[in-house]
Parts: C-alpha cells; sequence; structure tokens
C-alpha cells in the first residue's frame, strides 16, 4: 500500500527553515480551544497484557511496508504489550521465534504496530499522546495518521517521527497527492538532549485547511494549503491512529554495531479531542485577547472595501462572524478579506462581497491564531493599538497577544 514516509533528510531541512519562522517562542496548549475528549488510551491494563482489541488492530507482515524496512510486525504481547505502570510497551527485537519470513529472506527483527482503522477515526480535532521514544541507529519510531488505504490520494499527517541518527529531532509532515515521500511537506524541532532519554508530548492541532503540530506544547510547524505548490488538500475527512517501531529502511538506515536490542518505546497516553467548530453557522464575535474588544464593521449599510475595526464587544450583527464551510468568515452578509487580493504582511482587512477567491479562506486554530490560508499569515491588530477603531492587517504569525483571537 505505501511508499510512505520516505522521507530524506535533505528534503525536511528545506521545510524545516518555513517551521522556523512560525515557531518564534511560541508556547500554546490551548487547551482552551479544543473540544471534549472523544477517544483516549490510558494504558492501565495488567503487566503483560494485550492492548485494548475495541480500540487497536495490528498490521502483520514483513512486507517491507514500501520503506524497505527489515521487522516483521506481530500480534504478540512479546512486542505489543501494557507494562502495568500504565504503559503501552512496543518492543523492538533481533530475533526470528517462528521462522518469519520478510521481503529479503528470513527475517531479522520482530516490532510491533497498531492502528485504530476500523475502531476509530475523526476529521479535525487535537491528537497527543505522550511518549518515550527507543533508542538506536535504525530505529524509526513513529505516530501518525492515514485516511484511507489509497495512499497518498487519502493522505498522511505525521505526528511525531525519529530516526536514531538524530536523536534530538522530532519530525512533522503531511503527505498528499503529488507531495509524498522525499516530498512530503513538514518541519522539526531539535532540542538539546535525546527525545529517548524522557517522556515528551507530541501533537497536531488538526482544524479546516490548517495543521499545527506541536512538541510539549511548544508549536514548531503548521501547515495549510498554500504550501503545498497548487497540489490537492486532502485533510478534510476521517483519519485514523498508527503507533509502531520500525526497524531500518530507507531513511533511517539499518542498525548497526552500536544499536543494541531490545528496544521499547513507551506510550503513557494517546487522548483525541473534538474540533471547536468556531462558532458554527450562527455567528459570534472575535474578541482580541490582546484588547478585549471585538472585530467590527463600520457603519450600518457597509460598502464594499470597509476597513475592519477593533470596538468594544456590543452583539451587534458587525461583530457577529460566521464560520462557513467554504473557508469564509461572513457577516452582514459580505466576506472579511484581505484588500486587493494582496497576501504580504502589512495587507489591511476589509469586507467585501463574498467572489469565491481563496484569498478569502479565514480559519481560528485551537491556538487562536485567525489564519488567513492562502497567505500563511495571521490577522493582526495594526501597531499594538488597544483604542476603538484600531485597524486590523496580515503579518506573520509571531504567537504574540495581538494576534490571539476567542469566540465570544
Amino acid at each position: 500500500m505505501r511508499t510512505t514516509r520516505i522521507l530524506l533528510a535533505a528534503a525536511v531541512v528545506a521545510t524545516t527553515l518555513t517551521a522556523g519562522l512560525w515557531a518564534g517562542a511560541r508556547n500554546d496548549t490551548a487547551e482552551a480551544a479544543v473540544g471534549a475528549v472523544t477517544w483516549s488510551d490510558e494504558f492501565n491494563g495488567s503487566a503483560g497484557s494485550p492492548v485494548d482489541s475495541s480500540k487497536w488492530k495490528f498490521d502483520i507482515g514483513g512486507s517491507g511496508w514500501g520503506n524497505s524496512e527489515l521487522e516483521y510486525y506481530t500480534n504478540s504481547t512479546s512486542n505489543v504489550y501494557q507494562d502495568g505502570q500504565g504503559h503501552l510497551a512496543i518492543t523492538a527485537r533481533k530475533e526470528n521465534p517462528a521462522g518469519y519470513g520478510c521481503w529479503y529472506g528470513s527475517c531479522t527483527y520482530t516490532s510491533g504496530r497498531i492502528l485504530t482503522a476500523d475502531k476509530f477515526s475523526q476529521t479535525y480535532g487535537r491528537f497527543e499522546a505522550s511518549i518515550k521514544i527507543p533508542k538506536g541507529q535504525g530505529l524509526w519510531p513513529a505516530f501518525w495518521m492515514l485516511g484511507g488505504n489509497n495512499w497518498p490520494t487519502t493522505g498522511e499527517i505525521d505526528i511525531m517521527e525519529n530516526i536514531g541518527k538524530t536523536p534530538n529531532t522530532v519530525y512533522g509532515t503531511i503527505h498528499g497527492p503529488g507531495y509524498s515521500g522525499a516530498n512530503g511537506v513538514g518541519g522539526s524541532r531539535t532540542i538539546g538532549s535525546p527525545l529517548g532519554d524522557g517522556f515528551h508530548t507530541y501533537a497536531v492541532d488538526w482544524s479546516p485547511n490548517l495543521i499545527v503540530w506541536y512538541l510539549d506544547g511548544s508549536e514548531y510547524f503548521r501547515a495549510t494549503p498554500a504550501q503545498i505548490n497548487g497540489n490537492t488538500w486532502v485533510y478534510d475527512h476521517p483519519f485514523f491512529m498508527i503507533l509502531n517501531v520500525a526497524v531500518g529502511g530507507s531513511w533511517p538506515g539499518n542498525p548497526d554495531a552500536s544499536t543494541s536490542f531490545p528496544q521499547t518505546m513507551l506510550v503513557d497516553y494517546v487522548r483525541v479531542s473534538a474540533w471547536n467548530s468556531d462558532g458554527g453557522g450562527s455567528g459570534s464575535a472575535l474578541k482580541s485577547n490582546f484588547s478585549g474588544r471585538c472585530i467590527d464593521i463600520p457603519g450600518a449599510n457597509p460598502v464594499d472595501g470597509a476597513r475592519l475595526q477593533m470596538y468594544d464587544c456590543n452583539g451587534t450583527p458587525a461583530q457577529q462572524w460566521t464560520s462557513n464551510s467554504d473557508g469564509t468568515l461572513r457577516a452582514m452578509g459580505k466576506c472579511m478579506d484581505p484588500a486587493g487580493g494582496a497576501l504580504a504582511n502589512g495587507t489591511p482587512i476589509q469586507l467585501v462581497t463574498c467572489n469565491g477567491n481563496p484569498v478569502q479562506r479565514f480559519t481560528l486554530s485551537a491556538a487562536g491564531d485567525l489564519v488567513n490560508v492562502s497567505a500563511n499569515r495571521c490577522v493582526d491588530v495594526k501597531d499594538w493599538n488597544s483604542a476603538n477603531g484600531a485597524a486590523l492587517q496580515l503579518w506573520d504569525c509571531g504567537g504574540t497577544s495581538n494576534q490571539k483571537w476567542t469566540r465570544a
């Protein structure tokens, strides 16, 4: 099925530069902005017990999985089990206890790969896990999602990948038609010590036209349709989750004499929360976290080109913004719009007749960023002006309070 996750380091490095523009000093856990927990596994079973079969199933085999991987995935509690201390354990072993055959001959390694396909899937929301990854050259732990079995047409979202030769670095990537494998769109975060030294939280916030990656609550990359070079955005349908530890493959390379076995990935929890649909069809105010005022349409009968402003929140129709299925934000029968269709820093935000132009798509992320999807920039209170009448503009997203918004 998959030639997926053959992700070359050079491709990731290129997109990491983009990620750096977004990361800054952000630390947006956004817990209040996501909805209720819709699915979770805390792995509280007894020592050596199997995973909950109502939540997980197994991929089994040694086909190489499109990546020249060396392991045979089993459904044995030797490879996938609960440790009795509140963790899932996925253990890669250098063994072949049952004469397994792999694509290259007699298998050298066993490991585990579990997934929620046919058990649970969801469109949008927060997907998060607390994981202590294994260490060693040739190891490839991952927490990721697929949108179906027709890869890459149905899409892939890699929430966490690591390869043993870069122990301090987490990679987050999307793969779709025209941007799969080594051409996947993604970013990375490198910290000062190996990720396998302890537990870390890995998460994505996924909403229409926007996916944001976090390591320990700190954003390090975001993806929108603007970044896939005119290819198809395939992230508007249910995805299921996968946890696995691969051994060897085209990206990490094979284990060597420095790699010790067995190696175990411990998972403390996996939790999924619903997407907060930002007010749905009824309309609600967009309140600035910076000034406490609301995005407002000036005048009782606004004309096309009316520049939006900040004003005391008052519940009038001029402040009631509806998120629509086409990605637009609407009030008083017109659309929020970047003036002149421009997407550069400093572009004023205005109100015009809805016209189907993709530049009119805006989305409110779980972190409170109001993002223009085409520009991949945020709605910003210009010049940090907290007074009534303050102007709005597009600006690079920096996580500052004058770019943070709440439905009110």
